[in-house]
């Protein structure tokens, strides 16, 4: 593992930089908490893959956009994208805070 020195070994974006990209059709998100987690309430048109089963080669075709990670508070997604990095995936981002940053900057959820 690669340790950064003050600087986070992904990229992060938060709750509004993600709703903006995803207002402009710019971002799909995959979320990586488990099933029951994601059916209690997700960000709107996210894709379900838990992290216990995830595999970056299963990863949708983000078609132009950018795919962006998140788990409730940003440790799960980090490790998914740390499995997205060997196994050279295009992806890199995950929401800083992840659907806890969601929530309390009191964006839309889909149940």
């Amino acid at each position: 593992m690669v340790f950064g020195f003050g600087k986070p070994r992904h990229k992060e974006i938060s709750a509004e930089q993600l709703d903006t990209m995803l207002k402009a059709g710019e971002a799909l998100v995959v979320d990586v908490r488990e099933v029951d987690e994601f059916a209690a309430g997700h960000i709107p048109g996210a894709v379900n893959m838990p992290l216990s089963s995830f595999q970056p080669s299963k990863l949708p075709h983000p078609e132009g956009k950018t795919l962006i990670l998140n788990c409730l508070g940003g440790k799960r997604s980090g490790m998914a994208l740390d499995k997205c990095g060997v196994a050279q995936a295009e992806v890199d981002t995950h929401l800083a805070g992840g659907f806890g940053a969601w929530t309390a900057a009191r964006l839309p959820v889909e149940r």
